[in-house]
């Protein structure tokens, strides 16, 4: 898995739009809130994503992969280096994460 397959994935959902924040963290977003934030600065790519309670208790458990500073409190998870998981596994946490964020949104914005 590299950074183009996660673009590329995320960018098949419907209504997501991809920008940088923090001067270099590329940010995939639905209806302007993020699900899912890539570094591609470090000697390996990084990447958040949130997720559901009982995965975020599963995923600090493995190595490379620790709650996100600033965003933990929100069950979003860090990996170290985004080759720690599986393509199959980036796909199922990003669509994951992209459900549990579009839910929050209003419904107005869901379907737009």
């Amino acid at each position: 898995m590299n950074l183009e397959d996660l673009q590329s994935f995320c960018k098949k959902l419907d209504n997501v739009t991809e920008d940088i924040k923090w001067g270099h963290d590329i940010c995939f977003n639905i209806s302007g809130k993020m699900f899912l934030v890539a570094n591609p600065d470090g000697m390996s790519v990084s990447a958040s994503f949130k997720t559901d309670e009982e995965t975020f208790n599963e995923l600090i458990e493995k190595d490379g992969i620790i709650p996100a500073p600033y965003l933990a409190r929100h069950k979003w998870v860090y990996v170290d280096d985004i080759n720690r998981l599986s393509k199959k596994d980036w796909q199922q946490h990003i669509v994951n994460s992209y459900e549990l964020v579009k839910a929050k949104l209003s419904k107005n914005k869901r379907l737009n």
